[in-house]
């Protein structure tokens, strides 16, 4: 039994030793990779994601070299990753930097604008050529038939349900500003995500939703977008915003990006966007092909496969699982035996890491960022702190479990504590240690799939682009491989647990 628990706590340890040299190397590259290298991000939806994969392009093409971070979250968080230094770059609208990101403050025009931004450190580049403003759609037949042509029509029938996307909710010219603005009666609205408020359209849960307007969906569900007879929106024009110090530190990639301006009309971004988000031709290709015709570039495009795919979402997400179990591991089992030997402490102990337990994923993820910046650092941590629990509670009740008797014993034949401790109660508290490893281990595989909101990668990025294409195939690449990792997670730990426990003390 001795041996048995020293190896258990010994390849712990190793594990955790391990874990720690990973996430360092891991952030120790990423930090050597930056300066020299053009990092575009983009939002989470099909035309922000093109724009950026053509501002790659376009810098590659320059001489160069250039990452595109692809579908990270919403404005404010790639707003927050830009200031922080994260990215470089990403593609952003006038009206949202208005009301979004300056609320509250009565910019006139772009010089105010810019003179606004400039207090950031950021540049507005120019202007792609477009014009994107949010407005209001229903189906045709349902707006034929109630006779709604304007927003203000939509006052004479409070029975609409609306479903709006969660930033249009809370954003400054969103649905409270709205509401206000038209005088709006309707009390059935709900957020939900842009891509599935089209799905709620079409089977008739919702019945009027906001649009982007250059949104393929228009055209697609037959929608009817109703005028905007009071100028509530504003006029939402695209461009590639960046840090100022990019002028310095990579003017090459600011006069390569800049050959975009003016490139794009609503019409040429309407179609870009059905290409990918209708005729599901990957956004890569979509960029590559518009450059081609535009301006002459012929970008490399090199479409990744199904295979491929997947096996490199489980590299990543294996690295966020792996690390984060190991550091937890680390830190966990010290404080679960301080739990144990310290009753009163040890309850303040188990409800902080509880309270950390009730903290919302999505939530945790996102206060993060400022901390950590986007991508694997964030994740890591959140799922740290996630894994804490089940290990520190399973010790100390496994520790609290073992007899006083035979820790009577073994100090009657003369060994100090920490043999006591070493020899006798963590053997005897092997497998509710385990279980509580076990337990953690399933918990991070779940809750790793939200890393890809954030550019961690793993087993949610392709879930997450799949809602936005609304490619079920897509879906299920994160989602069975995610379910099937959880299974081999718990059946490793039972095998481990038959190999190194007695079977007397096998829960």
């Amino acid at each position: 039994m001795r041996r048995a628990g020293a190896f258990i706590i010994t390849a712990l340890a190793a594990w955790g030793a391990v874990a720690v040299g990973l996430a360092g190397a891991g952030c120790s590259a990423r930090e050597r990779a930056g300066g020299a290298t053009l990092t575009v991000g983009s939002k989470g939806f099909t035309e922000s994601v093109i724009l950026g994969e053509m501002a790659t392009m376009v810098a590659r093409a320059g001489g160069v070299p250039a990452e595109h971070r692809r579908e990270i979250g919403g404005t404010r968080v790639l707003w927050d990753a830009l200031l922080r230094g994260d990215i470089d770059s990403y593609p952003e609208y006038t009206g949202t930097l208005r009301k979004e990101i300056f609320a509250g403050r009565a910019l006139a025009d772009t010089a105010e604008l810019q003179a606004a931004l400039d207090e950031a450190g950021v540049r507005l580049g120019p202007s792609l050529g477009f014009d994107n403003g949010y407005v209001l759609g229903l189906r045709e037949e349902t707006a034929a038939r109630l006779g709604i042509a304007t927003i203000s029509d939509l006052r004479t029938h409070p029975e609409l349900a609306f479903g709006f996307s969660n930033e249009f909710m809370d954003r400054g010219d969103g649905w409270p500003a709205l509401r206000d603005a038209y005088a709006l009666p309707q009390r059935d609205v709900r957020g939900l995500d842009h891509d599935l408020a089209y799905r709620g359209l079409n089977e008739g849960s919702i019945q009027v939703i906001d649009l982007y307007a250059t949104d393929a969906e228009i055209r697609y569900y037959q929608l009817r977008t109703l005028v905007d007879d009071r100028h509530h929106f504003e006029a939402y024009v695209a461009h590639l915003i960046r840090r100022v110090d990019l002028e310095a530190r990579l003017p090459a990639a600011v006069a390569a990006v800049d050959r975009l301006a003016g490139r794009l009309t609503a019409g040429t971004m309407t179609e870009l966007n059905a290409r990918a988000k209708l005729k599901r031709v990957p956004e890569t290709r979509v960029a590559a092909d518009f450059l081609a015709n535009t301006l002459g570039i012929h970008a490399a495009t090199a479409v990744e496969g199904r295979a491929a795919r997947i096996w490199r979402h489980t590299r990543e997400h294996l690295f966020l699982v792996l690390v984060s179990l190991g550091l937890a591991i680390v830190v966990a089992l010290p404080l679960g035996i301080a739990a144990a030997r310290l009753p009163r402490a040890g309850q303040l102990l188990l409800g902080f890491v509880g309270v950390l337990q009730t903290i919302p994923s999505l939530a945790l993820l996102v206060f993060m960022i400022p901390l950590l910046g986007i991508g694997t650092p964030p994740a890591l941590l959140a799922l740290f702190l996630y894994g804490l629990l089940p290990i520190v509670r399973n010790t100390a009740t496994g520790l609290r479990a073992v007899p006083a008797e035979l820790c009577d014993a073994a100090r009657a034949l003369g060994l100090p504590e920490r043999a006591i401790l070493r020899l006798v109660e963590l053997p005897m508290a092997s497998p509710a240690i385990l279980a509580g490893i076990k337990t953690s281990a399933v918990i991070n595989v779940g809750t790793a799939t939200l890393g890809g909101i954030i550019g961690a990668g793993g087993y949610g990025q392709p879930i997450i682009t799949g809602i936005r294409l609304d490619d079920v195939g897509r879906i299920l690449e994160g989602a069975i491989p995610a379910a099937v990792l959880a299974l081999l997670v718990q059946g490793l730990f039972d095998l481990v647990e038959r190999v190194v426990v007695p079977r007397g003390l096998r829960l």
